[in-house]
């Protein structure tokens, strides 16, 4: 019983690998799509906050509008990925 295991755990380590390696490459493609629907003469948040090389977070800690809510749903906010953050997302 213990020669099997032993047999077997390098073929369970390269298989966990593979899917680590899937999973992260899946991750980082899905990263690099960017937001289509942000059309081409939108200001986006990099271009707003310059000074902030990290980013700035969308998130808003108050209480909003339904018209604002609606707004960052219909700009696809919740799928932005920085710098590719429409100012619509961000409140006035």
């Amino acid at each position: 019983m213990t020669d099997q295991l032993t047999r077997l755990r390098p073929t369970v380590a390269w298989a966990t690998l593979a899917v680590l390696l899937a999973v992260g490459g899946a991750q980082s493609a899905a990263t690099l799509k960017g937001n289509p629907a942000l059309p081409a003469d939108t200001q986006t948040a990099e271009q707003m906050f310059a000074d902030a090389p990290d980013g700035v977070d969308p998130v808003v800690t108050g209480p909003v509008s339904a018209a604002f809510e609606q707004r960052q749903k219909d700009a696809g906010c919740d799928s932005a990925v920085w710098p590719k953050i429409p100012a619509v997302c961000y409140p006035d």
